[in-house]
């Protein structure tokens, strides 16, 4: 039996995400991985990257097998697969700015499109790389949409802190089709040829038909919860956590007892109802529209079933429950990445996990009062994110 091709992959982004997924790339056997470090080039070139994993351990000084800093010095050989880990910050950057090189002479006069995976946060991050591509000319665009599940901070620009879980679901990424049922047998050898890749460096991967509304019930645990804790300063410890009671294990934030009624009065059930708007965001349809068309007006309704495959209802409760579950624990240390890059002085991703909402909700005549008020709030965060970004250059 002959041995499976290794095959040239590009990774941009080498934060905690893009870390821990260049590591299961290389690990893999199947991938020449070349990633593109682009704020901590310099830390990674010198000393590697040192990994604090509880699933594969103290690694000390790992590289990939090629470092670089720009997408633009990678453009210097064919690649099967792109895989994006950056953030999803289009008011800094958008997708076809950033992979500007590939899409553009002389590399994709050179070259054939690889396939783009993207491993971002937040709903429709490939709608302008997908455009982008339709505008190169070069055949149907290969994009696969992820969800991907991961504990994992960026201590330093050069350390790796991450837990014993990471999951990842993935499908073919189609414009404004929210609803497939099925892959063609193009696009399912060409997800499991991705998955395999993941899987042989040793993470768990679910291939499904459609994606995006993996990704939208994803989504819901960040509206609700990551804004709430940008917002507030505080992570989810200081909604679920009781006092302690062991001297010996004082732990902080918790919910103070003082006015911890008032928490269970007004704050959970606003995050409750906040859930709900995007339920019924999911699950609508123009049903008077439609009654009155022969056809349905694309891209006018999303149309999640109500069914444990679609988007139930029941979710509601699950997202709430199982962050009550998570973080209530005297040990409960994770905090949303939002969060993080709030106190970090870093743009925050609020245009794809909310802003996307708001505007999906509008086009189709959705009102999510709670949701467009966390919203506005956190444009007042990101606005001076950005000032202070440009006032420190």
């Amino acid at each position: 039996m002959s041995n499976p091709k290794v095959q040239d992959v590009l990774l941009v982004g080498l934060g905690a995400v893009g870390a821990v997924y260049s590591l299961i790339l290389t690990r893999s056997g199947l991938a020449h991985v070349t990633v593109v470090a682009r704020s901590n080039y310099d830390a990674v070139n010198d000393h590697g990257v040192h990994f604090k994993s509880h699933k594969y351990g103290e690694i000390t000084g790992w590289r990939p097998d090629h470092l670089v800093r720009s997408v633009a010095e990678a453009a210097d050989r064919p690649y099967s697969y792109v895989f994006l880990a950056t953030k999803a910050v289009p008011e800094r950057i958008t997708t076809p700015s950033l992979l500007a090189p590939l899409l553009s002479s002389p590399y994709a006069d050179a070259y054939p499109q690889p396939a783009y995976i993207l491993l971002q946060n937040g709903l429709n991050v490939a709608v302008d790389l997908y455009h982008a591509l339709v505008k190169l000319g070069k055949g149907e665009p290969r994009i696969i949409s992820t969800a991907t599940w991961i504990y994992t901070n960026l201590l330093e620009p050069n350390v790796v802190e991450h837990s014993n879980f990471e999951n990842m679901t993935v499908g073919v990424y189609r414009y404004n089709n929210f609803t497939a049922e099925s892959n063609t047998p193009a696009e399912a050898s060409l997800l499991e040829d991705v998955a395999s890749m993941l899987k042989a460096g040793g993470t768990s991967v679910t291939v499904v038909p459609e994606v995006q509304r993996i990704k939208f019930s994803k989504n819901m645990w960040n509206v609700a919860f990551s804004t709430v804790a940008t917002l507030t300063s505080y992570p989810s410890t200081a909604i679920f956590r009781a006092p302690p009671t062991d001297p010996s294990n004082m732990y902080s934030p918790y919910v103070y007892p003082t006015t911890a009624h008032l928490i269970a009065k007004y704050t959970i059930p606003n995050i409750r109802c906040a859930l709900q708007e995007l339920i019924v965001l999911g699950q609508f349809f123009l049903i008077f529209l439609e009654s009155i068309h022969s056809n349905p007006l694309p891209g006018r309704t999303i149309g999640y079933p109500d069914t444990p495959d679609g988007l139930p209802s029941s979710i509601v409760d699950t997202v709430i429950e199982r962050t009550r579950e998570r973080h209530s624990t005297p040990d409960s240390s994770h905090k949303l990445s939002m969060l993080i890059d709030m106190e970090k002085g870093q743009p925050i991703e609020v245009e794809v996990i909310v802003g996307e909402v708001v505007r999906m909700a509008r086009d189709r005549g959705v009102e999510m009062p709670r949701v467009e008020m966390l919203y506005a709030l956190l444009l007042v965060v990101q606005n001076q994110i950005l000032r202070k970004l440009e006032e420190n250059k």
